[in-house]
């Protein structure tokens, strides 16, 4: 190798270098774990919460949240009402409004005396190292990234070209979404934090769903988040970004400015209308749930796990079919065995009904490409798919626990649920094989006959043609898609959607992505 090559190639290397670099610093890494429950039923959470248990026989109490906006209204609300604890668990942590007046208040909530606790998966904390660390500043508030990289912290572009060099281990991620308020009230479900998880995004929202539960399931939730929190995978925040001493007062003043700016934006307006007093609980559902959780080095395994050891193979172990299955999922990779199973779930007899995105409404269309070949296959042995549209016809009065997204010029499916016979499953587990195998995920199985109920309305209501697309064989033997615009029933005999959006559908098909996705 001549002197110039060799030159240039050191150059290359340390303009690399340069563009990826991290720096670790040395941080002390406490050991953590949630409240005790003695401890709180103290708090004025916890007393709430028993006080309604111990006029019910069942050991649990759960409530769905489908409108995106009386989620985040609750999520508030569990802020300012924490006295001891607040615990949050997230794949992604956006830049908008929402996140902004989250981090507002759990700085307000840590200067009462509040412990937060703040995980997010390195991937999702891409660009917010910083302000994440002057947040970590503050001595009540601990914040961790999981499977993190010290390099190409700044932009997603780097980070990905980091990636390149443990490909395997970077492409698995903690998926978990978790709220728990001091180990009295848990939310478990799709929604991460952003704007378009709570109806606050003018351009496009997810349909998402939750389940908040109080009741012997909240403990066994914090018991995951200590598992996540105390794992090795879980890195201080500060080992990765440097701030002052007293940064949170810097990040607590510009939160308050650019706050008080837009404090009449009409979402924070309508959120302003909302009751302060009603705790969350006012109107739930009794029965019994199982916390359910990948093991948290899930994503450090070498190899392909074995199902039967991860969340699907717990859910499956707890869970029967005879009946009815139901499943909402925002990305729906089926997969040869998955379609075999509910081909022969259809031939038993089983009811079989699957929502997912349609090709228009998907964030992601390479996944939709490996879905789309299965649909013949499932239609002709029973099974009944519906697929979410875009653009939804508006409704003079939203129904607050509807399957549609009102105010955005677009709309996806971010729901992950499943009804298996009288049990149901809210969680972040999609059903595809990054789900499955690639991510950990947390949920919820609960029984409950009156939570049933209002899951199957809620379902009847994304079923409906002003909503979702029904996806039917015609004489042909062709797919056909049946809808509604202004009242009026239509069929398309194309499937609907760009010639990007079907090109990255033919690609991901072309290329046999579907394992990885």
């Amino acid at each position: 190798m001549t002197s110039t090559k060799r030159c240039s190639h050191w150059l290359l290397a340390a303009t690399i270098t340069t563009l990826l670099a991290g720096c670790t610093h040395t941080v002390v890494r406490e050991h953590h774990v949630s409240l005790e429950p003695p401890e709180a039923r103290q708090t004025w959470l916890g007393n709430q919460a028993a006080l309604a248990l111990d006029a019910q026989p069942d050991p649990d109490g759960f409530a769905l949240l489908a409108n995106g906006q009386a989620a985040f209204a609750v999520r508030a609300g569990l802020i300012r009402q924490a006295q001891q604890t607040l615990d949050i668990q997230t794949y992604l942590l956006g830049d908008g409004q929402t996140t902004r007046l989250v981090l507002s208040k759990l700085i307000e909530a840590a200067e009462q005396g509040v412990r937060v606790r703040l995980l997010v998966d390195d991937i999702g904390a891409t660009g917010q190292g910083g302000r994440l660390a002057a947040l970590s500043s503050h001595p009540a508030i601990h914040v961790r990234v999981y499977n993190p990289l010290s390099v190409g912290r700044g932009h997603l572009v780097p980070r990905v070209l980091a990636s390149v060099v443990n490909p395997t281990q970077q492409h698995r991620r903690m998926h978990n979404k978790l709220w728990v308020a001091d180990n009295s009230v848990a939310i478990v479900g799709g929604r991460n934090l952003g704007d378009e998880y709570f109806d606050a995004n003018d351009a496009r929202n997810f349909a998402d769903l939750d389940l908040i539960t109080i009741g012997e399931v909240v403990p066994t939730l914090s018991d995951s988040f200590d598992l996540y929190w105390n794992h090795g995978l879980a890195q201080p925040i500060e080992r990765y970004h440097q701030v002052d001493a007293n940064a949170w007062l810097s990040l607590k003043m510009e939160l308050t400015d650019w706050l008080d700016n837009n404090a009449d934006s009409d979402y924070f307006t309508e959120l302003r209308r909302q009751p302060r007093s009603a705790p969350p609980w006012e109107a739930l559902h009794w029965g019994k749930g199982i916390a359910l959780w990948d093991a948290p080095g899930k994503v450090a395994h070498s190899g392909t796990p074995d199902w039967q050891s991860t969340l699907m193979g717990d859910l499956t172990a707890a869970t029967t079919l005879n009946e009815r299955l139901i499943l909402i999922s925002a990305y729906f990779v089926p997969t040869e065995r998955g379609v075999e199973r509910l081909v022969e779930l259809a031939q038993q007899g089983v009811e079989v009904d699957i929502i997912t995105n349609s090709l228009e409404a998907t964030d992601v269309a390479m996944v939709h490409g490996a879905y789309a070949p299965w649909r013949q296959a499932l239609l002709e042995s029973g099974v009944a798919l519906y697929e979410l549209r875009p653009e939804q016809e508006s409704s003079s009065s939203v129904d607050r626990g509807e399957m549609r997204v009102p105010g955005a010029s677009a709309s996806a499916l971010h729901i992950k649920a499943i009804r298996y016979d009288d049990q149901l499953f809210v969680g972040s587990f999609n059903a595809d094989p990054r789900s499955v195998f690639w991510n950990t995920e947390v949920g919820v199985l609960a029984r409950s006959e009156s939570l049933l109920q209002a899951f199957n309305e809620l379902v009847a209501v994304g079923q409906k043609p002003s909503i979702s697309y029904r996806v039917v064989l015609a004489d042909n033997g062709k797919l056909n898609w049946q809808f509604e615009r202004e009242g009026q029933l239509e069929v398309l005999t194309k499937e609907p959607g760009s010639v990007w959006r079907h090109f990255n559908a033919w690609l991901s098909h072309t290329l046999r992505l579907e394992r990885w996705l």
